[in-house]
């Protein structure tokens, strides 16, 4: 798969998913542009990583939860990109490490839909509305969560569910208003070893292992891999479609 060409841009590219996804599109040929909200030190070390393998790399530091950052990355991404070609809604609220994970649920349910869903919407509608300028279609890719098909107990799940049910829900309908020209699809990650699984305790790491079909816990490479995918001319006949990268769990 090739995104030779392109321009993309990667929310929440600072670590985890969203630098293994722009790592993957920078080696599939792409100019890449990074968000990030605190983690500068991480986003710059991803942009030097993939600068160093020849592509084009930016960076910008962007708060998805509020509208002035959002238009400004769209300028951001028009101005040093040139168009934006696939735009890759990553960023997302954490509520189960560092600070997030103290948060009371009331903070923790306001956190996920500022950020998760109200950030996702107006991003979406952000690139739709680069595209439809440019002229040339796009891709538009949103992150939901696997267990939103099959619900899963606990507060921090049932908080989370919320908001990812809700960019599920939300893809869907955009993938049809914005056909045929741009394409709207979504992928939902399972267990994947982002900081929440590296800091989980050795039980729970094991009752991962032995409920998926696959029998290990996924990498962010794994989610890469699927949003290459979704990226590329080898997705363009889908959209309004969820990929589910999970070992089988779900």
């Amino acid at each position: 798969m090739t995104l030779d060409g392109k321009a993309v841009v990667v929310t929440g590219g600072s670590s985890g998913i969203g630098r293994a996804i722009a790592r993957r599109c920078a080696g599939a040929g792409a100019d890449v542009l990074i968000s990030y909200r605190r983690n500068r030190a991480g986003a710059e070390a991803a942009a030097a990583e993939m600068r160093r393998d020849g592509q084009r790399v930016e960076v910008v530091q962007a708060d998805i939860s509020r509208e002035p950052d959002i238009a400004t990355l769209a300028r951001a991404a028009s101005e040093k990109l040139g168009r934006v070609d696939v735009w890759i809604n990553n960023a997302g609220a954490d509520i189960l490490t560092g600070e997030g994970g103290r948060l009371t649920p009331i903070q923790k349910l306001d956190l996920v839909l500022s950020v998760d869903v109200r950030g996702t919407v107006l991003a979406s509608w952000a690139a739709a509305t680069l595209m439809r300028e440019q002229g040339r279609g796009g891709v538009i890719i949103n992150m939901s969560w696997d267990h939103v098909l099959l619900g899963m107990a606990g507060e921090n799940p049932v908080l989370y569910s919320t908001a990812k049910g809700a960019v599920m829900s939300f893809s869907k309908s955009l993938a049809r208003e914005l056909a045929p020209g741009i394409r709207v699809n979504i992928l939902a990650p399972g267990f994947i070893e982002t900081a929440f699984g590296q800091d989980a305790d050795s039980r729970f790491r094991r009752e991962v292992v032995e409920l998926t079909p696959l029998g290990r816990w996924g990498t962010p490479d794994d989610i890469a891999g699927a949003a290459l995918f979704l990226a590329s001319d080898d997705a363009k006949f889908m959209t309004g479609q969820m990929i589910m990268v999970n070992g089988g769990v779900v």
